[in-house]
């Protein structure tokens, strides 16, 4: 008899959001799901990890979901450190990690958790996605995503990933009729301009709560950010591997 394909499912908003619950509805459908997920929200941390205090796994039942769930006190990482060490009998043969409430594209995708997730399993040499869904809201419908959702995860368990490739898909806060499709895109170069607002607390110190704006300075048509923007899901290829090979032979001068 012929395994089910190994699902495993993460995410950065934590184990109960609406997000990781639809997600993991959806791979329901398509295999074996074993989840590992954060205990609360961890929201920005990118590929951080923990190593200054012990890590929990800890089972967990919610809802329908998997026979094999389990909660963490660790980040997106850990998750998929801790999980594939502990949780999981063989390799998993998709990582899926989302739908986070709030897009990754452009640069979030190297301060999202979502995504560090996701990059962690394509090291791990697992096929990897991260999902995302442009609305922060807690209350998103997340019936449209999932259609997109199991039809990209779906490619990917049939068909793989490149070693050291993953993808990063963002999905418009649209009804589902009203989302035009799908364009593979490039990683907009756009930034975020930040303020730090400072405060004084009740003892009279002073601290500084992060704000800021999102700049669009990329024009192009062939990105995420245009995508999202014109109705599309976006799906960008990610790579680990940030060396700047283009301005490699530039550098050999430094060899002399």
């Amino acid at each position: 008899m012929t395994k089910k394909p190994l699902i495993f499912v993460t995410n950065d908003d934590g184990i109960t959001a609406p997000g990781i619950r639809a997600l993991i509805e959806v791979m329901n459908e398509l295999g074996e799901v074993v989840v590992v997920a954060p205990d609360r929200v961890h929201s920005g941390k990118g590929h951080a990890v923990t190593i200054h205090h012990p890590l929990h796994l800890d089972p967990i039942k919610i809802d329908n979901g998997p026979q094999k769930e389990f909660k963490t006190n660790g980040m997106p990482v850990d998750c998929v450190k801790l999980g594939l060490a502990h949780a999981v009998d063989r390799q998993p043969d998709l990582l899926v990690s989302g739908i986070n409430h709030g897009v990754n594209n452009s640069i979030n995708v190297l301060y999202s958790g979502t995504m560090g997730a996701a990059i962690e399993g394509s090291i791990e040499g697992i096929p990897s996605i991260g999902f995302s869904l442009d609305n922060y809201d807690w209350e998103a419908d997340m019936e449209p995503p999932k259609h997109y959702v199991r039809k990209i995860a779906s490619q990917v368990l049939e068909q793989g990933l490149p070693k050291g490739i993953s993808l990063n898909v963002n999905i418009p806060n649209l009804p589902l009729n009203e989302i035009k499709g799908i364009k593979v895109a490039r990683q907009a170069m756009d930034k975020w301009n930040e303020t730090y607002d400072k405060r004084t607390n009740p003892f009279g110190r002073d601290y500084y709560w992060l704000n800021g704006n999102f700049t669009y300075e990329d024009k192009g048509k062939d990105t995420d950010v245009y995508a999202l923007k014109n109705a599309y899901v976006s799906v960008v290829p990610v790579q680990y591997d940030l060396t700047a090979h283009q301005y490699l032979k530039d550098l050999k001068s430094l060899e002399n």
